[in-house]
């Protein structure tokens, strides 16, 4: 039976456990370039023990980016600093993943903190904005963000297959070994997925076939350039949670079709199209780790999920169950870049340091006069009792 701490294999990439960090957009980028924070920032987490450790979203385009201070690699002179970032994940034990996106209608923003101050999205005539593009011309709220979307023509939207394959290829030559599609949280594929957003009456828009096209699409055009022997995943915005917006049970076909495209796995989320959200359980505990078994069973593909899945146990229980098969935190690891070692602990693992490079692990397993003066805290003895019941 699978568990939280072992190993996973996707086509010709293993990881050396079930845990992987969540892309997490941290605002810190010049010119679209990784510099110092994220060899630091990335670099504890893979040595904290994570086996698969993504940067935040990265965008294909500079209109692509959620802000003028995000990620992306759409030139040659943004690959020297991944190279530097996927070469520290590499050698701290684990693999380097990306995620590709494009925001579409939700970028041109200020960062999240000082929205307040000065309003959600900076105008195209601003020095830093841009124009932002969508399949229709529906902004997402007026009250946050008020400028007219700009609806891409076809030959802008095969302009930007081109541009997901050029990113896919140099980040390949930057060192990634896993690549994810961004088609959740209201960004570009999100929304031509969506009829909340996607009011076109071409072959892009109307049907679920119609609108799942960009997707399709965008799949091809970077399986035409990315290694077989690499894992392809996409994140998709599986439910908007309103009724006129995209569902889960449609979901299940478009996992389908990806999967004929050429899809290794799927990663769940929410679409993020509206604010007018029903019934959006996904704040509970562990929200989608059912709806991932649901997605598992029904197409026969690899799952992982995110939200709420910071607390060990429920982690490890969605794997041992075989309901998805990796486990993603965003902000408890964060909050802990050594979660997988606290959770190893948490859950009685025979050699908790044993998730870290090797280096480390021989300091803290070894000349230790106090066990609680490592920095660690001691399982409590009651906690202790209860895995050791639970082991027999």
């Amino acid at each position: 039976m699978p568990n939280l701490f072992s190993p996973y294999t996707l086509k010709g990439v293993t990881l050396r456990n079930r845990i992987g960090m969540s892309p997490m957009t941290m605002y810190r980028s010049k010119d679209g370039k990784m510099d110092d924070f994220h060899m630091m920032y990335l670099g504890a987490r893979a040595a904290g023990g994570f086996g698969l450790i993504y940067p935040e979203q990265i965008a294909i385009s500079p209109e692509g980016r959620t802000t003028p201070h995000c990620a992306g690699l759409y030139e040659d002179a943004q690959m020297e600093g991944h190279a530097r970032v996927t070469g520290m994940i590499k050698n701290m034990g684990s693999v380097a993943a990306i995620q590709l996106g494009h925001t579409g209608r939700n970028g041109s923003e200020v960062k999240p903190w000082v929205a307040n101050m000065l309003g959600r999205q900076l105008s195209p005539e601003h020095p830093e904005g841009w124009q932002v593009v969508g399949p229709s011309n529906v902004p997402y709220g007026f009250d946050k963000r008020p400028y007219p979307v700009h609806e891409l023509s076809k030959d802008e939207i095969k302009a930007l297959y081109r541009k997901y394959a050029e990113t896919a290829r140099r980040a390949y030559e930057t060192g990634y070994e896993w690549l994810e599609m961004h088609f959740a949280h209201g960004y570009l594929g999100a929304s031509f997925y969506s009829p909340l957003a996607n009011k076109r009456t071409d072959e892009y828009g109307g049907s679920l076939e119609n609108r799942a096209r960009f997707l399709l699409e965008a799949i091809d055009a970077v399986r035409e350039v990315w290694p077989e022997h690499l894992p392809l995943t996409a994140r998709l915005g599986a439910d908007d949670f309103n009724p006129d917006g995209a569902k889960f049970e449609e979901s299940i076909e478009v996992v389908r079709w990806m999967k004929d495209h050429g899809l290794d796995m799927i990663d769940l989320s929410m679409g993020g199209n509206t604010d007018n959200m029903e019934a959006a359980w996904f704040g509970e505990p562990a929200s989608w780790v059912d709806r991932g078994a649901v997605m598992k069973q029904a197409v026969g593909l690899p799952v992982t999920v995110s939200w709420n899945l910071g607390v060990p146990q429920n982690a490890d229980r969605a794997i041992r169950e075989e309901k998805i098969d990796l486990v993603l935190l965003g902000r408890p690891a964060l909050a802990n870049p050594h979660w997988p070692v606290w959770a190893a602990r948490e859950l009685g693992h025979a050699d908790p340091f044993s998730l870290v490079p090797e280096d480390w692990s021989w300091w803290l397993s070894n000349f230790r006069g106090h066990d609680a003066s490592i920095g660690w805290p001691e399982v409590a003895p009651q906690k202790q009792a209860e895995l050791i019941a639970s082991d027999d």
